[in-house]
């Protein structure tokens, strides 16, 4: 069921995300991409009369690190099923006093320190380069934020997130820096995710689930795994009570709409005459330059 004709949203879910309930489940898709398999298969459900398809990031278990996490086969699996934008639903800590555990931070931006991870899908003999000054979606931003705060959550509508590479959490040195740089939440995987969505051209926005203060605080306990699971139940249940207020609108335009040129980042990035390229270069890629080549050809 790769194609119903109605427009798709993808959630990715984050730790502690692995399901989505109180929706209509529709069907799993099992979707093989160039880059191997997805994280889990993709359940396609429908909420409040929209379709979305959901994927737990960390597989279904939580088995897979986030250092090891397949980003490419799951953003391109996304764009093979029809998604137009992507809800990132991340766990995080908190770098900043004024965002206690339990609150919301829909960010704006991002610092990039993994490393060793493949963050393009454009590998070459086809070279782009996208633009990445502003990394998320703001017209699918501001819609996440109003759905939060219809929901009453505690929700920061702007920050920086800080994606470092894992699995281990900072040392308390790390912790205070990154703090001096002005960031604000601390995670391990909305990157390379942010720049591959980009590269697909669907439109994308974290909400990041603060759970711990990371070890930065002198009056909190150190960020450990019991700490951040004793919040996590209620960031998960905020998060689903989020999305069911975002699926409340009636108008598929208004659900889709983006006025920053997501969905057409390829314009001015693409480095390439993909005319003078042959199978083997354009096969791998082919989802994503699908729109371009039928330009082309009209």
């Amino acid at each position: 069921m790769l194609s119903s004709g109605k427009r798709r949203t993808g959630i990715i879910g984050g730790s502690g995300l692995y399901d989505i309930d109180h929706c209509h489940v529709l069907d799993d898709l099992e979707i093989d991409t160039p880059y191997g398999a997805p994280s889990a298969p993709l359940t396609l459900v429908e909420i409040n009369g929209h379709e979305a398809l959901f994927l737990p990031r960390h597989g279904r278990g939580h088995h897979t690190p986030p250092h090891r996490i397949n980003y490419r086969a799951n953003i391109y699996a996304m764009k093979l099923a029809g998604v137009e934008q992507i809800i990132s639903i991340s766990a995080v800590g908190s770098l900043r006093e004024g965002i206690e555990p339990g609150h919301f931070a829909v960010v704006d931006q991002f610092v990039d320190r993994t490393r060793g991870r493949a963050s393009t899908f454009f590998d070459g003999p086809v070279v782009t380069h996208v633009s990445l000054a502003d990394p998320v979606c703001h017209s699918l931003r501001h819609r996440l934020i109003n759905s939060c705060n219809a929901a009453g959550i505690t929700t920061h509508p702007e920050g920086t997130y800080m994606v470092m590479e894992g699995p281990q959490f900072s040392t308390r040195a790390e912790s205070k820096l990154y703090r001096s740089w002005g960031m604000d939440v601390i995670g391990m995987t909305n990157m390379p995710e942010a720049k591959l969505a980009r590269e697909a051209e669907i439109c994308y926005t974290t909400v990041a689930m603060s759970t711990d203060y990371d070890c930065w605080h002198a009056e909190e306990e150190d960020v450990s795994v019991a700490a951040i699971l004793e919040v996590m139940g209620r960031n998960v249940t905020n998060a689903k009570a989020m999305l069911d207020h975002l699926f409340s609108e009636d108008s598929e335009n208004a659900l889709f709409q983006c006025e920053y040129g997501c969905r057409t980042a390829l314009d001015a990035g693409l480095f390439a005459d993909l005319s003078q390229m042959d199978d083997a270069a354009l096969r791998p890629i082919n989802a994503l330059i699908r729109r371009k080549l039928e330009g082309a050809n009209t």
